[in-house]
């Protein structure tokens, strides 16, 4: 086991008795089989459950429907994608050369789906209540940080704003191509902003989470250049 992992055991607070499920929750599935999808599906229930539990107990006024926003804003694609980077996940996942070369090690869904990935080993490696404390120690500063059930402002919503401010056009999103099966397919879209010389494509299991990759790409690529940033 690499010392790379063993920091990551260590980030995450949990020693994995079948390393084969760390293995598998870092692979995607452009790298080969076994790859994480099916523990992602897994994770994305056990983490769901876990934040419901913690922000029920750590707000025990906050009513039903603040809750759910506060957990929306917790488990959205962006505060994954951040966790992934605390926990240095782009230099460890496996990926395919292909997906490798086009940033997928720095692509918000890829980076989401692995934290998933990762709390769905844990679960079968260990059970819900090591997942659980895991989701714990993710979240710790974050539970103490969150807004009172306020919604996440989402990528497409930031960049849209962030246009408009500066009275440029909006941006335009083209389905480039669907992968996959009905149930588990893939969509590829494109974010394209002509005015700022930007056109970048993300991806994910529907039309609305691809858009919001590829709106996530975008808006870093403008930010970037405004601040005189290389990409």
């Amino acid at each position: 086991m690499s010392a790379n992992t063993l920091t990551l055991e260590t980030r995450l607070g949990h020693r994995f008795a079948e390393p084969a499920l760390l293995t598998q929750a870092l692979t995607h599935r452009s790298f080969g089989v076994p790859h994480n999808e099916r523990l992602e599906f897994l994770g994305d229930s056990v983490l769901n459950c876990a934040v419901a539990a913690l922000i029920y107990s750590h707000y025990p006024e906050m009513p039903e429907g603040q809750l759910s926003r506060l957990r929306a804003n917790l488990v959205n694609q962006a505060s994954l994608a951040d966790i992934a980077g605390t926990l240095g996940l782009g230099t460890l996942l496996r990926l395919g050369e292909g997906e490798h070369k086009t940033g997928g090690a720095g692509r918000p869904s890829i980076l989401a789906d692995a934290v998933e990935a990762l709390l769905g080993a844990i679960f079968l490696d260990a059970g819900f209540d090591r997942a659980a404390a895991t989701v714990q120690r993710l979240y710790a500063e974050r539970l103490e940080t969150a807004e009172d059930g306020k919604p996440a402002k989402d990528a497409k919503t930031a960049l849209q704003e962030w246009l408009q401010a500066r009275r440029l056009p909006l941006p335009q999103y083209v389905v480039l191509k669907i992968e996959g099966e009905a149930h588990r397919q893939e969509f590829h879209v494109r974010c394209d902003i002509p005015s700022q010389g930007v056109a970048v494509a993300g991806q994910g299991h529907s039309r609305r989470t691809a858009e919001q990759d590829a709106a996530a790409q975008a808006f870093a690529c403008i930010t970037d250049q405004s601040t005189g940033k290389t990409p």
